[in-house]
């Protein structure tokens, strides 16, 4: 799982989740110039959405050329303005084989954005004086984490939120495999952690930044020992019924499908190569870092919400705003800054939005919301780039979405 910047990232690294350049084959989606692309209003993010008025307007040809451009077999797109009220935008195909209708705010899989949840979900208990920020990970986890320049009596739960702990990661070695052979493994949360501890820490704590998935299994550890409680029903409980998600849920053990109405997702193994259907997928492998669906509707509430201050008390919201540099490079757009879970990337028109971004076997995803209150989410159904930059010009949907009059 990554989060935007990350998938930046990966084009340099080799195995990561963002690392492919790939032509999709004009057979696969047919005619290009008929892909059928909609928009739905609604009233707010909450309400059912209709689908019988499709306004022609900027947006909607955004997401025509998104996916005639960048070749995504779909896009999903939901907006909302300052006052809640929600459109919904979808292009493309839900099924490559049958050429199905995308389902308006379709379910899909929210990868990375999991790791703003699990941070949610820390901070809450720093609120009610369970966790400290500034504590050593050994308080709440003894001999937990141990390796090669691994000492979990040096790293502060804030480097695990931050991505400053120099954990290594675990998705590296197992990467190639989740797409294939391991596509149905089911990983205990332990075995996650153990794959990351038989290689030496990138760095000391504190000393830099570097995204790790790693951070985020030892978060969902703490939080289970805090609480006494499964990850998922905390998740659950704290974040999504809190604030009425109602289509977004945490897989449980086993399950592979995703629940609902959702598109198809995809994934070519190399460049060129045909698109394959990966939607069947055990998504432990992710756990506290990337194992949510949701959708782009879903996403929009969540980050407006917590951005808005529902979840978060004002002395940790702010705690999770305040930002480290991420390095040059890292990511396509120059000043992303990363929180305790949360990043903030400037925008085209000026000031900046919040959110994170997520990518897991199938799907993209890409939320943003402004201190004003606008609010955007894009979700693309392959994690693998079809052409060259596809996500870029995923990303730049959402950044002209906020940035619209």
């Amino acid at each position: 799982m990554t989060d935007r910047s990350a998938s930046a990232r990966s084009r340099r690294s080799g195995p990561r989740t963002r690392v492919a350049v790939v032509a999709l084959l004009a057979a696969a989606l047919g005619a290009v110039g008929t892909l059928p692309a909609s928009g739905a209003p609604s009233q707010g993010p909450r309400d059912a959405v209709r689908e019988d008025a499709v306004p022609k307007d900027s947006v909607r040809k955004d997401m025509e050329r998104l996916v005639r451009d960048a070749r995504f077999p779909a896009a999903l797109l939901a907006t909302a303005d300052r006052d809640g009220r929600a459109r919904h935008y979808t292009a493309g195909v839900a099924d490559l084989r049958t050429k199905g209708k995308v389902p308006v705010d379709g379910r899909v899989r929210a990868g990375s954005n999991t790791k703003t949840f699990t941070a949610t979900v820390v901070l809450q208990l720093v609120g009610e004086g369970k966790v400290d920020l500034d504590a050593p990970v050994e308080t709440y986890l003894p001999n937990l984490l141990r390796g090669d320049g691994i000492d979990g009596r040096t790293i502060k739960v804030r480097q695990l939120l931050q991505h400053t702990s120099g954990l290594p990661e675990y998705t590296v070695p197992i990467l190639k495999d989740v797409f294939g052979k391991a596509r149905h493994t089911y990983y205990q949360p332990r075995d996650l952690l153990d794959i990351a501890l038989k290689h030496k820490a990138d760095f000391e704590p504190g000393a830099r930044w570097a995204y790790s998935n790693t951070n985020y299994v030892v978060a969902g550890l703490l939080i289970e020992k805090v609480t006494g409680r499964p990850l998922a029903e905390q998740l659950t409980e704290r974040v999504i019924d809190r604030i009425g998600l109602r289509h977004t849920y945490f897989p449980g053990v086993g399950e592979e499908g995703i629940r609902g109405p959702h598109a198809r997702g995809y994934d070519a193994p190399r460049p060129g190569a045909r698109l394959r259907d990966v939607t069947r997928i055990d998504p432990s492998w992710g756990w506290a870092a990337g194992q949510l669906v949701s959708t782009p509707g879903d996403l929009n509430r969540f980050f407006s919400a917590l951005l808005g201050g529902e979840l978060l008390k004002p002395a940790q919201l702010a705690q999770m705003r305040t930002t480290v540099k991420v390095p040059d490079g890292f990511s396509q757009v120059k000043g992303v800054r990363y929180g305790l879970g949360l990043s903030r990337t400037p925008l085209s028109c000026g000031g900046a939005m919040w959110g994170h971004g997520g990518s897991i076997p199938g799907s993209y995803t890409y939320p943003g919301v402004t201190d004003g209150g606008r609010a955007a989410t894009i979700a693309v159904t392959a994690n693998r780039e079809p052409t060259r930059d596809a996500f870029a010009k995923a990303d730049a949907v959402v950044d002209a979405a906020l940035c619209r009059k």
